[in-house]
């Protein structure tokens, strides 16, 4: 479906787009089973978790990834 498909969403304000959007976002996130999630995904998390349960200690503090955030800008 297209924005040019429903004319009156096409009308709305930018305000009121937003909230829309945000209606239907919760409409969304109210059924998460029926989102599918890419198998990529799955992947990457379940690889995360290994390297987690591996060495759980290996991970950063909150103020260890500000540094490494703030060092590389």
């Amino acid at each position: 479906m297209r924005l040019d498909e429903i004319p009156e969403i096409a009308r709305l304000s930018v305000a009121e787009r937003i909230l829309l959007l945000e209606d239907l976002w919760d409409s969304i996130a109210s059924e998460p089973s029926s989102v599918p999630v890419p198998q990529s995904h799955q992947a990457e998390l379940d690889r995360r978790l290994t390297a987690y349960e591996k060495a759980p200690g290996s991970l950063l503090t909150l103020e260890e990834l500000r540094q490494r955030i703030e060092t590389s800008r």
